[in-house]
């Protein structure tokens, strides 16, 4: 698949600073839905201002369909931008906000018109052009700062966490009206997050951040089940981390020491250590089960219940084993119910984790 976009070995430093975006690449094809996820100075927003042309990378090159960009103004790259302020004229209608970029590209005025009215009703809110935005709600503000920026059929549109200040349950809503939006228009998306529900709910790839530079892009579930680091496997979600010792290669298995008990373990693909020596064992909480009596994992080990919370859909255990404190999701209809102080069996396929190096 050609890349739509190409960040291509991409650094920013601001005077004699050291960089706060190191080495960056990756490629957004065309119709992909791409989010840089990571925590607050991790480079995902100056990454996504120098695709924006808000910023000029101090090395590396930015290629749109073919063309280096890199030094290119905004207004010449034809992107849409929404940040997470709505940035609204609130002197205007909604429909003449809609049609504000279409204005400033000189579009005939009954085109932009019909334009911006088809916009709203996708958005939902073809009822409301007339109205300013002050009589508009916040995730109603954001519907309309979206339909600004896709109404010129931007090259790509790109999304600077445009959801951060809305309530939860708005914010799940929006969520999905984008990702049916951009499915709809086709257009390519470049979005920015530190939410990591919001990355795995909407995207098509992520690129995980850190200290300015990429530590993983993949697929949701790529990153999520196989992740390259400790970083990576303890950003994304909760993990139990385990110390271990990789014995030896059995065929498709790798023999692993935790603790006292030697079990086998799925042989990593793309990701992962596999080299005899100190590993860590990635494990997340919804691989480990509580076990019936009688009943058998490929790896089994005994624990003691240090807290039970019941969360209505699952129930979360504190557990002791192998020396130190696990957390297991259990489904709650699946198994009885175990209280502080007892003692369980736990267990996991041999699937289920993830082997990182003890260097990461």
């Amino acid at each position: 698949m050609d890349a739509h976009l190409t960040v291509d070995q991409v650094w920013k430093a601001y005077g004699a600073g050291e960089p706060v975006v190191r080495d960056v690449s990756f490629g957004l094809a065309q119709g992909q839905f791409m989010t840089l996820l990571g925590p607050s100075g991790s480079g995902k927003t100056t990454t996504l201002m120098m695709v924006a042309g808000f910023e000029q990378p101090t090395r590396g090159r930015i290629v749109a369909r073919g063309r280096d960009i890199s030094q290119l103004p905004p207004h010449q790259r034809d992107f849409g931008v929404v940040f997470q302020g709505y940035a609204l004229f609130p002197h205007m209608s909604v429909q003449e906000n809609v049609e504000f970029a279409l204005r400033m590209r000189r579009v005939d005025r009954h085109v932009r018109r019909t334009r911006a009215l088809d916009m709203l009703d996708k958005v939902g809110l073809a009822d409301f052009a007339h109205r300013r935005p002050r009589e508009l709600s916040g995730g109603q503000q954001q519907r309309v700062a979206l339909a600004r920026a896709l109404a010129f059929e931007p090259d790509l549109l790109l999304l600077d966490e445009p959801l951060a200040a809305l309530d939860k349950k708005m914010r799940e809503t929006l969520q999905s009206e984008i990702k049916d939006l951009q499915r709809k228009t086709g257009v390519s998306v470049l979005f920015i997050t530190h939410d990591q529900d919001e990355a795995m709910m909407m995207s098509d790839v992520i690129a995980v951040m850190e200290n300015g530079r990429v530590a993983q892009i993949d697929t949701p579930e790529q990153v999520y089940n196989h992740p390259v680091d400790r970083f990576v496997a303890t950003f994304l979600g909760e993990t139990n981390l385990l110390a271990c010792e990789v014995l030896r290669a059995d065929g498709s298995l790798l023999r692993v020491r935790l603790s006292d008990t030697v079990t086998g373990l799925t042989r990593p693909g793309k990701t992962g250590s596999s080299a005899a020596g100190p590993a860590i064992l990635s494990l997340r909480p919804e691989a480990v089960r509580l076990l019936a009596p009688g009943e058998q994992a490929d790896t089994v080990v005994d624990a003691v219940v240090l807290e039970r919370v019941f969360l209505g859909q699952q129930t979360r255990y504190t557990l002791h084993a192998l020396g130190q404190t696990l957390v297991a999701l259990c489904n709650p209809a699946a198994i009885p119910a175990a209280t502080q102080g007892t003692a369980v069996r736990i267990g996991w396929s041999r699937d289920a984790g993830q082997l990182l190096a003890t260097t990461d």
